[in-house]
């Protein structure tokens, strides 16, 4: 029986995990994922009741019922390095006694889906819309670090992808992680657009915007909009899809990623008032969760 010493498995001395302060108790099977740590709080404006609330740090956690569903709201900050983190430490608190530091004989399977904003790439992708992360592709290299990333990812895609973009390998090699099909179509159903997503492990240069430091590849972006695979093209840039689809597929449970848009780069429009309309995303993934 695997045992996960001290140094591996860090748990604080209240009994919870080392970054997210939660305790196993305070997960529920059901898992809504945002950014913004204030975010938690709109989601959880929904509940009909709150069991429990903890932040530490960029990570804020809400678990509470929902019409009768218990969920739990947790943020993971900006980037896939975060997603790292809260992943895998969602999964210590479903999969591992912490009490003996082994793996518990019977696994548990969280449904994840992340709740974010994104910039459209495509013309159809208009600020406002809301887009389904069907494959991630993944810039940030996180998931290359994983023994079994092959077994989860598409690697044709990765390979006619390379090639589509004439890829410089000195950027690390792009993955392409898949979200839960089930999940995916389950949450999507019929008013979201269903592509792909670019992951990038940043906002500026690795999104191809370009202020005061010049980029590598001006063309990154057209290159990216004018990819098609399968019959779907990149619909959006966000910055944690990738991993998320990723890590849940390694380690055996079911993640989607659904975006608003409120930037399109191929308009070059913006929205900075998305705060304000972000909550009918969010009472449609409750209900479909």
């Amino acid at each position: 029986m695997k045992t996960f010493p001290e140094s591996e498995l860090i748990i604080n001395s209240d009994g919870s995990c080392f970054h997210l302060h939660l305790r196993p108790e305070q997960l529920a099977d059901r898992v809504i994922l945002v950014g913004d740590p204030a975010r938690v709080n709109t989601v959880a404006a929904h509940f009909d009741s709150i069991e429990c609330e903890v932040q530490s740090r960029e990570f804020h956690t809400i678990t509470g019922t929902y019409k009768g569903k218990r969920i739990t709201c947790q943020s993971h900050g900006i980037g896939c390095d975060n997603i790292d983190i809260v992943m895998n430490e969602l999964d210590t608190l479903a999969n591992i006694d912490y009490a003996t530091r082994t793996e518990r004989p019977e696994h548990r399977t969280l449904t994840c889906v992340r709740i974010g904003t994104c910039g459209g790439l495509q013309p159809y992708t208009p600020t406002g819309s809301f887009v389904a992360s069907v494959k991630s592709i993944g810039f940030d290299g996180l998931l290359n670090y994983y023994a079994g990333r092959n077994d989860v990812c598409d690697l044709k895609m990765e390979e006619a992808f390379k090639h589509h973009m004439q890829w410089n390998p000195i950027k690390g090699a792009p993955y392409v992680a898949v979200a839960n099909p089930e999940l995916t179509e389950q949450i999507a159903q019929d008013d979201m657009v269903r592509g792909y997503t670019i992951s990038c492990g940043g906002f500026y240069g690795p999104q191809g915007r370009e202020l005061r430091a010049p980029i590598a590849d001006p063309t990154q972006n057209a290159k990216a909009q004018s990819f098609e695979y399968d019959g779907m093209h990149v619909c959006n840039f966000e910055m944690e899809s990738s991993a998320l689809a990723g890590l849940a597929a390694l380690l055996g449970h079911r993640a989607t990623t659904c975006c608003m848009v409120i930037a399109n780069r191929f308009a070059k429009e913006m929205n900075t008032e998305y705060k304000n309309t972000i909550d009918t995303l969010i009472r449609k993934v409750l209900d479909r969760i």
